[in-house]
């Protein structure tokens, strides 16, 4: 080979071995613009994501409770809490009825990391309240920050 054809070859492949600064500045504009189009609807769609799922998590968590019902002949206390669907109650009558555990893991957390809200009476003439907080973890609210659930009568 001759030392002309060898430096062209050399001149030809250092060339095409990457980018230059300019495309890859393009590039990520170009990636910035689009993250700026579409994660606002998609951050959009977690929040409203985390209700349905609150929602999906009560009904189970209810069904539950009125298996419990089924079982032992009354709603848990609200000493008793949601924790007697996995621990068999204290109360040996109760006890002796408990065909638990009525959930195949531990009571789950509601989606923004708090623990789901039992209380008795419930509202609406409704045997029990369960509920989540919502999003921002206080009573009331709209949208997101919504409670979720079969709620306590108002206070």
């Amino acid at each position: 080979m001759s030392q002309e054809k060898y430096y062209n070859m050399r001149q030809f492949s250092h060339k095409s071995q990457g980018f230059t600064l300019i495309e890859m500045l393009v590039v990520l504009v170009i990636i910035g613009m689009l993250a700026g189009l579409v994660g606002p609807k998609l951050f959009g769609r977690v929040d409203s994501s985390k209700v349905k799922t609150a929602e999906v998590q009560i009904k189970m968590l209810k069904g539950s409770l009125e298996t419990f019902r089924l079982d032992v002949g009354r709603f848990p206390t609200q000493a008793e809490g949601l924790l007697v669907l996995n621990q068999s109650p204290s109360e040996e009558r109760a006890r002796a009825h408990w065909r638990g555990p009525y959930l195949d893991q531990d009571v789950p957390l509601d989606p923004w990391g708090a623990p789901y809200l039992y209380s008795l009476p419930g509202a609406n003439n409704q045997a029990f309240a369960l509920y989540s907080l919502g999003g921002d973890g206080k009573r009331g609210g709209e949208g997101i920050d919504a409670d979720v659930g079969l709620l306590p009568p108002a206070q």
